[in-house]
């Protein structure tokens, strides 16, 4: 079962007298040996304070800085490395230790140099490249946070240690999770971490009073609960079975920690029942089950893992199960994996030291990809910190739950909730006269989704809102009679956050000429220059987009010249665009070309007359017009009256093909 840890460790000064530096010695390595590192760290400082060997004394420190690491004290554990360094621990590890503590507490800067310091020692030793790595992916984390939202729950967070709590029945109104506080029944402090014996305990959600009860214990019939210590359970998809973690101890001395199986019925639980799934091994805790109850995931250090404790898997066979597999070297590490839990999607939850992470148990998701090959990903900041997290529970159906967490702010382990809100997508168009700019109303918006959303919309006041689906795309077409369309799209597919759409959408008059900008030919010809393909490519999607309409291309020159040169040259110019247009697959019934030379001079709109101050609205640009202007004002005015403009012949063109002729 996990060390729980303490929030302030009270220091023990009492000198028991008649005892010697040696005997404090050998039971506080014996304490540690066995894991009882909360009466270890006790027994090494009354050890360290009556010892006079300075080999002693930085052995001795060393050792307490182990125990506090093993318990999750990491800021004392830093301190007590530093000083056993200081006074010369002849051990490289006590860097490298050193350096892992400074990481977790996020003192970047020392541990960099920490872990150089280990490195010039020992060179391209793993576990410090990976604490280099630890920190960089850190800072990544912290920097680009996932979109879950955490909280403490008060109401059941108490000043001892909350932790692993599991949905009954997978809803969000009730949980199980384990307790060291007061009203636990264990009567004993555990010489592991100082508290007394776990219990497990059951909260209910007031939907009335929208806050969590005072929590109880699960049993107080002391069926399940007993003396000993009892804790991380797993609930079967219908809560009407548990199965949970139990330490016994004899005389005090732990006896390995066990699985036991209990189901309800009218709200009694049956008389536990251990569960023989590990053999002699000293550890079988943090049970998890698979949605379907066939498989039980669960912690051990038995024989045939990775190294410390590892996650291991074992079929339902009848009311047993079968032989024990390790999840292997993807999900275990040498370091620690520890209370697994499986969604009902199939993803593992998992807590590790031994992954790369940001400090202490990191949370991590295993999915497996197309070739059935685990992979596991950090959960990221917020989820995960610089203290422990672990111990997490989703609530079936939903992204939500909750987990456990010692990070800066708690009292102990709490218990947190968390959730991924909803990725909420929105568009929003302002629809516009493309002539007065002013908001168009009465404009109608066609809506076509890749989801096979097909439907149109009212746009209010020239404006128009609507939400979108995820992972679809979409094609917003704006149309009113009298204007061409305007579209815009927008695309959720792979948004890893809500977002909002926003568009001007710029209906454009049919009841005017409209030039097409950036029309260009050769000096004195008709022949159309590379650069004006872009802007007649612009006029092909035009028409593409209004497949109902008839043009007029009009083709312009300025006064300079004879009047049947210039008409002849805008002609051929009109036609030079039908032509191109036609190559690019409109249909020539939809195309007139023609020449006007110079006998329809430029009107000057709205925007010409704000971007050139010798002009005002309406200002007709004819010869005796022009002659009146400056050089270069003239030069301005003559390039206007060059151009390629078009109109609306009508609105409701259908194709017409030739008939088959007879055989």
């Amino acid at each position: 079962m996990k060390q729980i840890r303490l929030a302030v460790l009270s220091l023990v000064i009492l000198i028991v007298s008649g005892c010697g530096s040696a005997r404090y010695g050998r039971d506080a390595l014996l304490s540690q040996d066995i894991g009882e590192y909360y009466k270890a760290i006790e027994l090494y400082k009354k050890a360290r304070k009556k010892e006079k060997s300075r080999t002693k004394r930085i052995e001795y420190a060393y050792n307490i800085a182990e125990s506090y690491r093993a318990i999750g004290q990491y800021e004392y554990a830093a301190q007590n490395y530093k000083f056993a360094i200081r006074l010369g621990y002849p051990d490289n590890e006590a860097l490298l230790r050193y350096a892992e503590m400074l990481r977790i507490t996020q003192d970047f800067e020392e541990a960099t140099e920490t872990y150089r310091t280990y490195l010039d020692s020992v060179p391209g030793d793993q576990r410090a490249l990976d604490g280099v790595e630890a920190m960089r992916k850190t800072q990544e984390w912290v920097a680009y946070p996932t979109r879950h939202i955490i909280n403490p729950i008060k109401e059941i967070n108490s000043p001892q240690s909350d932790f692993a709590p599991v949905f009954v029945g997978g809803r969000d109104n009730e949980v199980i999770f384990t307790s060291t506080r007061k009203a636990a029944t264990g009567k004993k402090e555990s010489m592991i971490h100082g508290q007394k014996y776990a219990d497990l305990f059951r909260a209910n959600f007031s939907v009335q009073r929208q806050k969590w009860q005072q929590p109880k214990l699960l049993d107080e019939t002391l069926m399940i609960n007993t003396g000993d210590e009892e804790g991380a359970a797993a609930l079967n998809s219908s809560g009407e079975q548990m199965i949970f973690t139990r330490c016994r101890y004899d005389k005090t001395q732990a006896m390995g920690t066990e699985l036991y199986s209990t189901s309800q019925s009218r709200g009694s639980w049956s008389e536990p029942i251990k569960l023989e799934v590990v053999g002699d091994s000293i550890i079988a805790a943090h049970p998890a089950l698979s949605p379907d109850g066939s498989v039980l995931y669960f912690v051990s250090d038995m024989p045939g893992g990775q190294g410390g404790k590892d996650i291991w898997m074992a079929r339902a066979e009848g009311s047993s199960y079968g032989k024990p597999v390790n999840m292997g070297s993807v999900i275990n590490t040498a370091g620690d994996e520890m209370f697994p839990f499986v969604r009902d999607n199939g993803e593992l939850y998992f807590a590790s030291n031994g992954h790369i992470g940001m400090g202490g148990l990191d949370l991590y998701v295993a999915s497996k990809n197309e070739d059935d090959v685990w992979i596991v990903n950090n959960m990221g900041s917020p989820m995960n910190s610089s203290g422990d997290d672990f111990g997490i529970s989703y609530v079936t159906g939903e992204n939500k739950g909750m987990f456990t967490s010692n990070r800066k702010g708690s009292r102990g382990d709490d218990i947190y909730s968390f959730m991924v809100p909803p990725k909420i997508y929105e568009v929003e168009a302002d629809i516009f006269d493309n002539e007065t700019k002013a908001r168009l109303d009465g404009a109608t918006v066609r809506v076509i989704g890749t989801d096979g959303t097909n439907l149109k919309v009212r746009a209010r006041n020239g404006n128009f809102k609507m939400k979108l689906k995820p992972e679809t795309e979409y094609i917003f077409a704006a149309f009113k009679d009298g204007y061409l369309r305007d579209k815009a799209a927008a695309n959720t597919i792979g948004l890893e956050e809500s977002k909002d759409f926003r568009f001007e959408m710029f209906l454009t008059p049919t009841d005017a000429p409209i030039k097409i900008e950036n029309i260009n030919y050769e000096f004195g010809s008709w022949e159309l220059m590379e650069s004006s393909k872009v802007a007649l490519d612009t006029l092909v999607e035009v028409l593409v987009f209004n497949p109902t309409i008839t043009i007029e291309l009009m083709a312009h020159t300025d006064h300079i010249g004879s009047d049947q040169f210039n008409f002849d040259l805008s002609q051929k110019r009109a036609q030079s665009v039908v032509d191109y247009l036609i190559e690019k697959g409109i249909s020539p019934q939809r195309l007139v070309a023609k020449g006007y030379g110079e006998t329809w001079p430029k009107t000057v709109t709205r925007e010409l007359a704000k971007q050139y101050d010798f002009l005002k609205r309406g200002d007709e640009l004819t010869e005796e017009f022009i002659s009146q202007l400056t050089p270069e004002q003239q030069e301005i005015a003559k390039a206007m009256n060059r151009r390629t403009e078009f109109r609306v012949l009508s609105t409701d063109f259908i194709e017409k093909f030739d008939a088959e002729p007879e055989r």
